[in-house]
């Protein structure tokens, strides 16, 4: 079953007015992630409804090729957003606004303003994310880059409704680069139950209002992959 635009958040900020230039990231905005801005949707991935208190999944960052100034998305996983006005979300941004793609993980609280860390990533690395919801409105966002040997982990507040959680692949300018072989993720499971037995959702992905991104059916009850089409 796939969810409409109708059961999501319908938000307005598309890219955050950021007060400073990340340093060394290569990001003259912070690309505020966590909406669905668009007609067609700019989720696309497995959502499942209800009141959890973990998400987590892995993926191998995916090499892309630019093919706008503007392509920007980022696979992520969280808890909240659809239905609801806040998600509480930890991935890593492709981005690329420099002509070549940067990489670089993040949190965010969102409606709040993206959190990026200088740790490196590349196209290839193994990442493994996990949202947990520690208390009635306190989260821990963890990530890691198993490749490159690092992990980040921070604890934060945020008032929110414990809606949904979710394994997604966005684009806030609704714009994606190449991406040949389609963004895979494994051991996706919500409180610690594999995807497929948490009633999950599939969602699919507008790529300009040309494209569509689309999941996969589930495998091994915890894998998929977004392909365009």
């Amino acid at each position: 079953m796939k969810s409409t635009l109708a059961k999501r958040t319908s938000l307005l900020a598309v890219v955050a007015a950021a007060s400073s230039v990340l340093a060394g990231a290569g990001f003259s905005a912070a690309p505020v992630f966590g909406a669905h801005n668009f007609s067609g949707g700019n989720w696309g991935g497995y959502v499942s409804f209800g009141s959890f208190t973990t998400a987590t999944a892995n993926w191998t960052e995916p090499a892309v090729t630019c093919n706008s100034r503007n392509n920007l998305f980022a696979p992520w996983v969280g808890i909240d957003g659809d239905g609801s006005s806040t998600v509480e979300q930890t991935g890593v941004a492709t981005d690329c606004s420099s002509g070549s793609p940067v990489y670089q993980a993040w949190y965010e609280m969102y409606p709040a303003a993206p959190v990026y860390y200088n740790n490196p990533v590349s196209a290839g690395d193994h990442i493994t994310a996990t949202v947990t919801r520690t208390g009635t409105n306190t989260y821990q966002l963890d990530i890691s880059d198993t490749t490159k040997g690092w992990t980040r982990s921070t604890t934060q507040s945020l008032t929110s409704r414990h809606a949904s959680a979710e394994a997604i692949i966005e684009s806030p300018t609704d714009s994606y680069p190449t991406i040949s072989s389609g963004v895979t993720f494994t051991g996706v499971e919500f409180n610690g139950a594999n995807l497929a037995n948490t009633s999950p959702s599939a969602l699919d992905a507008d790529d300009r209002g040309v494209f569509t991104w689309t999941p996969s059916g589930i495998t091994n009850g915890t894998n998929f992959t977004m392909t365009r089409h």
